[in-house]
């Protein structure tokens, strides 16, 4: 009974454990939150309900012709079921009300920004590509005028918000120092080149249209907010993964745009000497924008195969053309393979690489076995990690941007090590930028039994085996990620702890690995965690080599476990009995005993 209750406490007391832990948990993740962002309102602050809004059915009936007895006001209608819970949420068009826009913006990480840039560069392309279409077809007709100059004004809007909104809340370095001033952003906006080039964009040129009617060239001014395309593009590179992709669609933007130009500039010149009057020109048969466009490509790239120009206009443009195409069109090439090249620099390195350790081992004539392991780590680590050496990639980052990149990989692994719980913070951050990552492949021994250890091992991914036994092949134990083995090794003293069996990857592993130099000077710079470490590591030495007892027996446990002696007193009992013979109880007690003995 005894032990049932304590056995009945206990587990109620590890209940109430875990319950404090999770609510500890809780508390912390909420403090979190509110330390990075202080508009976050926690629990503590928000005031109790009050009694008439939590028990609405105590409300008073409604009269005649009013809700219902067990309606719900219309703010409560509003709820949001996810998982088993409901969740109320408040409607689309009151979150949208009290939105307040930003005092300040951040332009290097705020993707609203990035969204409100893609709208201008959209109403940027809207001038840029038909201005020049409507200035020289015929497809802005007095019947769809209307159409046009709506979404030119539409156009003209998003400019003037740009210029109104967003510009004039932009922080700017200055003095290192990231300003935030309304004021302050303001001016540094009016300074810039930038507010010269949007003000002679927004022209109101337009005027014009009332003297010599509708004529898109004088919207030309729009075209020269070109420095919010070049931003657009900078930033969206930053939050794209693959920006080489987008890089190629721009660059064939800018051929495609080049040979538009082209197309509107032959359809003019063909109208200005004549629709069909001589060979050269548009002969006005088909669809006009494709026919032209046909010819510019053909000109812009020099294929060929076009008739001859007939009189000295014709002849002039034609040479024009020739020049500019074969510049821009060289341009463009030479533009498109520093993006190929930019984009494949990690692959050919890698290529460049194995075949240089390829060439080394055939002139050495190294077994084609051994090639055969060296090719498949080159493909492992590369497919695996992108890169071949981590460390090439993190040496150029300041070492704070290394610590956080190593928090975020690392610690949460070597936190867990027993080696180190109770250490000095900072120095658990020191050591995880000196781990360094290894790749094995699969029967790869990582260590090998009577070997001097000098590293400890963390397992990143795969698995490895620890081996033992008579022959050295039983598999004692299979290691997963995020284990770790051959930490006592770090702090052996006497020239380190040799290793009492061999480990081997089972399948592709790959390991993070600490060498004891690298802890040592560590150490020295946190003489308390070092005391700590020391006496961890003597005591997980003294538990893994126990000694034995004086009959030499292991401390082990025992399947059956041994009787306890017989005491004293009564071994002299039982001897005086035997001498004088008796038949009694105590005798028979004796030879039970002995018979108990013999079994044992």
């Amino acid at each position: 009974r005894i032990s049932s209750a304590t056995s009945l406490s206990s587990t109620i007391i590890n209940n109430r454990l875990q319950e404090l832990v999770k609510l500890f948990k809780e508390r912390t993740e909420k403090v979190k939150e509110k330390l990075t962002d202080p508009d976050v309102s926690s629990d503590d602050e928000s005031p109790p309900a009050s009694p008439a809004k939590s028990a609405p059915a105590a409300a008073p009936v409604p009269p005649l012709g009013g809700k219902p007895e067990g309606e719900k006001p219309a703010e409560d209608e509003h709820y949001c079921e996810m998982l088993c819970c409901t969740f109320k949420y408040r409607p689309w068009l009151d979150r949208l009300k009290d939105y307040q826009f930003p005092s300040s913006i951040d332009p290097l990480t705020n993707l609203m920004y990035v969204l409100w840039l893609f709208f201008v560069v959209m109403a940027w392309n809207w001038n840029c590509w038909l201005i020049p279409v409507r200035w020289a077809f015929p497809y802005q007709t007095p019947a769809n005028i209307h159409y046009w100059l709506l979404v030119d004004y539409l156009c003209d809007l998003v400019y003037l918000l740009d210029i109104l909104v967003f510009q004039t809340r932009l922080q700017f370095v200055r003095g290192g120092d990231i300003i935030t001033d309304k004021k302050a952003m303001k001016e540094n906006y009016l300074r810039s080149q930038r507010f010269k080039m949007d003000v002679i964009s927004l022209l109101p040129l337009d005027f014009f249209y009332f003297k010599v009617g509708v004529n898109p060239l004088l919207r030309f001014p729009r075209c020269l907010k070109y420095m919010a395309f070049f931003e657009f593009n900078n930033r969206l590179e930053a939050i794209l993964s693959k920006a080489y992709i987008y890089r190629v669609i721009r660059t064939t933007a800018y051929l495609l745009y080049s040979l538009h130009v082209n197309s509107c500039l032959y359809y003019w010149a063909s109208a200005y000497e004549g629709l069909g009057s001589t060979t050269w020109v548009y002969d006005g048969e088909g669809n006009s924008y494709i026919r032209c466009y046909y010819w510019a490509v053909k000109t812009l790239i020099t294929i060929g195969g076009l008739p001859d120009p007939k009189t000295l206009f014709e002849i002039v443009f034609q040479l024009l053309n020739y020049f500019t195409g074969v510049f821009a069109f060289s341009v463009m090439i030479g533009q498109m393979r520093d993006v190929v090249g930019a984009a494949t620099a990690g692959q050919t390195y890698y290529r460049s690489c194995m075949d240089s350790t390829i060439k080394y081992m055939n002139f050495y004539k190294i077994p084609k076995t051994v090639q055969n392991r060296v090719k498949t780590w080159y493909e492992y680590t590369w497919h695996s990690q992108g890169m071949l050496d981590e460390s090439e990639l993190l040496v150029q980052l300041p070492d704070k941007m290394r610590l956080d990149i190593a928090i975020d990989v690392n610690y949460n692994i070597v936190s867990k090590v027993a080696l180190f719980q109770g250490c000095d913070r900072q120095m658990i951050f020191d050591m995880l930028k000196r781990l360094r990552s290894v790749v094995y492949l699969p029967n790869d021994y990582v260590c090998k039994k009577g070997e001097i250890g000098r590293e400890m091992y963390i397992i990143q991914a795969g698995q490895v085996q620890v081996l033992g036994g008579p022959d050295g092949k039983t598999v004692l134990v299979t290691l997963k990620a995020g284990s770790v083995f051959g930490e006592i090794s770090l702090l052996a003293a006497g020239g380190g702890n040799r290793r009492t069996a061999n480990v081997i990857a089972h399948g592709f592993a790959n390991l993070f690995i600490l060498d004891k130099k690298d802890l040592n000077e560590i150490l020295v710079h946190y003489p308390e965690s070092q005391k700590l470490l020391h006496k961890k590591a003597k005591k997980m030495l003294k538990n893994n080599n126990k000694p034995k007892d004086e009959k030499g027996v292991s401390g082990d446990p025992l399947i059956i476990p041994p009787k306890a002696d017989t005491p004293k007193l009564f071994q002299a009992a039982l001897a005086a009995t035997g001498r004088m013979g008796g038949k009694g109880p105590l005798a028979q007690l004796r030879w039970r005993l002995k018979e108990l003995k013999a079994m044992q």
